[in-house]
């Protein structure tokens, strides 16, 4: 019982470490008060974490939203209508688990969501190098990867190199040589692998900075290179930094609009990272979808009726409290804890850590999540495993999350319904003169088409067999093309291992 609480703390710590700059990040790029991103992060932790039943997935204030944000302000012009927005969100979001809409979670292709989780590596790899090297122009915690000013990823790392800071390129390469040091049996193997190498890497930053300010004047990081978190001290600062919704506005239809929005798109993605959960969980754990809808739908509610940002299950903070050993939800609940501290307390000490240690630790949690042994098993697996799982890879690089997400399901489905028509039905002479129809186990609508072809060039055959051994279900529209052909060839058709119900379906007597 204490070694499970132990590890939960530890890995609590390392998604702390990891969710707070992402929380101040995606509210400064939401262009918000960055409190809202701080207490989505602390609803998200303490909240979902109690209602949701997966014993790893984190919640909190998502950068696939970020434009979501921008947009919806824009359009309905105060915050106050934008919270109420995220409210309504959060009760669509309740309905959607109450009806056991999560079960959709179920039947997303496995190359897609492995392409997500290595594409999220990937971007984070990408998005940290230029706060690595000491250019923090844009928010920490952006995913995209076209910008509004024109420049992409890519143009973004390269400009990044004229603005570097000597400081942070040291902070941030030794903070990279202590979570690869971290990693190796010697640590690993010792009583020092109790301590996360997250937080040895933010104590040797905070540490380093102040050296590199005594040794080498003008060279340790400060201002826009170190966090920034406003401090919250009494009921005044509280009254002074957050909004409440506008409930007048429920006849507005453009915050209906943006409900909906919100609702899809923080359920889809929630739903996408449990199912990324328990492909990440060692002990092959696996929970409700509609039991999270349920909880993100509680936590979106509570967000939007005290101004936070809206809030969906994270895969980087999910598979940083995974790479972390958690052991059950109680790590959620407790980095949760640990935000709502930082918020009241610790704002002093936090905001003494560079911006460049935080990145250290996303690009490495980023190499977790996209190691080049990933791609060697997809493409180990042949290309209708493959091709799903690069295309998602590619699509959210070169656009977000959420776009990228959708191209991949669309390539993921048509080679879902490719493997289904090449396994349905199989056709095989038994001699000369008689052709088999081999039914698979489960005949889908998809078959109609591959189906009626090759009747239509069995006319000259003396006998066809339909083998219905093992089969468990016949679409309706298949049953109505073989219905079809055996009425007009009632002598040419012999049926075999056909249940009472796919004779049924067949209006055989």
């Amino acid at each position: 019982m204490f070694g499970s609480l132990r590890k939960d703390l530890f890995s609590a710590t390392v998604v702390f470490l990891v969710a707070l700059p992402l929380c101040l990040g995606i509210a400064q790029g939401s262009e918000m008060n960055v409190l809202t991103g701080i207490v989505a992060g602390i609803i998200g932790g303490i909240i979902v974490g109690a209602v949701s039943k997966s014993p790893l997935s984190v919640s909190g204030p998502a950068a696939g939203l970020i434009t979501v944000v921008i947009a919806a302000n824009e359009n309905l012009g105060t915050p106050e209508l934008f919270f109420l927005a995220v409210f309504i969100a959060g009760i669509m979001q309740f309905v959607l688990g109450f009806l056991k809409w999560g079960e959709i979670a179920e039947y997303i292709p496995n190359a897609v969501i492995k392409g997500m989780m290595a594409a999220i590596g990937i971007i984070l790899i990408l998005k940290q190098i230029p706060h690595l090297f000491g250019h923090d122009k844009n928010p920490f915690g952006d995913d995209e990867f076209i910008q509004e000013n024109g420049e992409n990823t890519f143009t973004e790392i390269f400009n990044s190199l004229g603005f570097t800071t000597a400081g942070a390129i040291i902070i941030g390469i030794l903070s990279l040589a202590i979570l690869t040091i971290w990693r190796k049996p010697l640590i690993q193997n010792s009583k020092l692998s109790i301590v996360p190498a997250a937080l040895v890497v933010v104590i040797f930053s905070i540490l380093l900075n102040k050296v590199l300010g005594i040794t080498w004047e003008g060279h340790a990081v400060g201002g826009k290179h170190l966090v920034s978190l406003p401090g919250i001290s009494s009921m005044e600062d509280i009254r002074n930094n957050f909004t409440i919704p506008d409930f007048t506005g429920f006849g507005n239809s453009q915050v209906w609009l943006v409900a909906i929005q919100i609702a899809v798109i923080a359920s889809l993605e929630s739903l996408l990272c449990l199912e990324a959960s328990e492909k990440l969980d060692p002990l092959g754990r696996s929970v409700s979808a509609n039991r999270e809808l349920i909880a993100q739908g509680s936590g979106n509610t509570i967000a939007g009726l005290i101004g936070a940002l809206p809030i969906t299950s994270v895969i980087v903070r999910t598979s940083a409290n995974v790479n972390a050993g958690a052991q059950s939800k109680k790590s959620a609940i407790i980095h949760g804890f640990m935000l709502l501290l930082s918020l009241l307390l610790l704002y002093p000490i936090i905001n003494m850590i560079p911006k460049a240690a935080l990145a250290a630790i996303l690009v490495f949690t980023g190499y977790n999540l996209a190691q080049i042994g990933i791609f060697k098993k997809q493409w180990a697996k042949g290309m209708d495993a493959f091709l799903p799982f690069i295309i998602t890879v590619t699509a959210i690089l070169v656009t977000n999350l959420l776009v990228g997400i959708l191209i991949g399901l669309a390539v993921g489905f048509v080679f879902v319904i490719k493997q289904a028509l090449s396994v349905s039905i199989v056709f095989h002479k038994e001699d000369s003169d008689t052709i088999v129809f081999d039914f698979g186990q489960q005949v889908s609508y998809f078959t109609k088409g591959k189906l009626k072809k090759r009747l239509d060039e069995m006319h000259n055959h003396q006998k066809l067999v339909f083998d219905f051994e093992g089969t468990k279900s016949l679409d309706l529209d298949a049953a109505d093309v073989l219905r079809d052909y055996m009425q007009q060839n009632p002598n040419q058709v012999e049926l075999k291992g056909a249940s009472k119900n796919i004779e049924e379906l067949l209006s055989i007597s």
